[in-house]
């Protein structure tokens, strides 16, 4: 990762005012058990993912539930999911009926006779993709079963679910007995939090717990290790696949939000459990206002914003050999920080406020782990006025695991963008 910066950082910290409510708690084994049972009670917790931080509470208790919307002045209309630790937990929410095993591996699926039920067919989708992919980056969403509260899933009927891979999470999930519903902990709109800093500079003013595997916990329990130490490292959100029959036989698993898992290794997985021929994987991005209804977070247009204006410059302009930056532009650069990734705009670095590339190698991991984190970084620097990325050009369709998280900081910058692409310095 390449930093360049020609004026001052502003201060960065988390708020310490007297009307603050929030605290940081450790990741100590004693922490994660009064959090399990805070979340039990109705009230709110912020936890590490392997994606992004979390913002939990008891997905059940639907007051509970309006706290979180309450805390990230979140619309009604963009759902949540669920964070549960075994497949059999995902199952009973999702109005499917058991078909595995209590930890969570598949076991063979009565068929009634023909094997070609609706449900049948379905649940046999929901069992192979958990398994595959579970516990990990992989959201899936289906149609959810009377006990869900209908503000979960904005009313739509489906409900999203997940089960993280990351230690912590793991262990508050454990620790509260109950599903953990949990959007990501940040105001809505902003940019997703990477770590517990990020969290409290968000969400100060608000009655929350964020545990933080930094803080000094005398060596006790699951924060303890070196290797727990490593917070959000995909660093993006999760992949969310929907999972629905189209007719008694034929299904269809749609990719609503890009993530670390990719179209094609969905595919294999449908295909290595029998399924190919009775579901389609597709790709339905799609980029509205607030005032839609979704069965997936993460669908708006304006999402993961730095506080500042942001614009993508478009590939046509980076890529023209013969095109030469004006003056005009040049000025606009002076109050600019620029964001790249492999390279794309080092032709700005000299002339910019404040330059970083996310990967000055092109890698994909390294660039989804630093997105979010430089997102916040660029509103932090001192007479920032806008901020640049590239638009990344990547293929759409049978997306290859390679490429999967390529698409995500694709997706990632061009809502911090609100979508804008720009051919001239603005």
């Amino acid at each position: 990762m390449t930093i360049s910066h020609n004026g001052n950082d502003a201060s960065v910290s988390g708020a310490t005012t007297a009307t603050q409510k929030a605290k940081y708690i450790s990741a100590s084994e004693k922490s994660l058990k009064e959090a399990g049972a805070r979340i039990r009670s109705g009230h709110l917790v912020s936890f590490p993912t392997e994606t992004v931080y979390g913002l939990g509470c008891h997905a059940i208790d639907q007051v509970a539930v309006s706290r979180v919307f309450e805390a990230k002045e979140r619309p009604l209309t963009d759902p949540l999911i669920v964070h549960v630790n075994e497949a059999q937990a995902a199952l009973q929410l999702w109005n499917a009926s058991s078909g595995l095993t209590a930890s969570g591996l598949a076991t063979s699926v009565s068929d009634n006779g023909n094997g070609n039920g609706n449900g049948d067919l379905e649940q046999k989708a929901l069992e192979a993709l958990a398994a595959e992919f579970w516990p990990g980056p992989l959201t899936i969403v289906a149609k959810a079963s009377p006990e869900v509260p209908s503000i979960i899933m904005a009313n739509t009927g489906f409900v999203a679910c997940r089960s993280p891979s990351h230690p912590i999470a793991r262990a508050l999930i454990s620790a509260s007995g109950v599903p953990i519903a949990a959007p990501s902990a940040n105001k809505f709109g902003h940019v997703s939090p990477t770590r517990a800093s990020h969290v409290m500079d968000d969400l100060a003013m608000e009655d929350v717990w964020i545990v933080d595997p930094d803080m000094d916990n005398a060596n006790d329990g699951i924060g303890s290790s070196e290797e727990n130490q490593v917070v959000c490292d995909v660093g993006v959100e999760s992949t969310v696949a929907k999972v629905e029959m189209l007719t008694e036989t034929i299904g269809r698993v749609t990719i609503l939000r890009h993530g670390a898992v990719s179209s094609s290794e969905i595919a294999v997985c449908l295909d290595g459990a029998g399924l190919s021929a009775n579901f389609e994987v597709i790709e339905k991005m799609q980029a509205t206002g607030e005032n839609v209804s979704h069965v997936a977070p993460g669908q708006t247009i304006r999402h993961y914003s730095p506080n500042v204006k942001s614009f993508m410059i478009s590939h046509t302009r980076y890529t023209d050999k013969s095109s030469v930056w004006g003056g005009e532009e040049m000025e606009f650069l002076q109050n600019a920080v620029v964001i790249d990734f492999a390279g794309r705009l080092s032709s700005l670095e000299e002339k910019a406020l404040a330059y970083r590339d996310l990967s000055s190698k092109g890698d994909p991991n390294i660039a989804a782990a630093n997105v979010f984190d430089a997102l916040r970084w660029s509103e932090n620097i001192e007479g920032a006025q806008r901020v640049y990325f590239p638009e990344i050009v990547v293929e759409e369709e049978n997306v290859r695991k390679e490429d999967a998280l390529m698409l995500a900081v694709k997706d990632r910058l061009t809502r911090a963008a609100s979508g804008v692409v720009i051919e001239t310095l603005q």
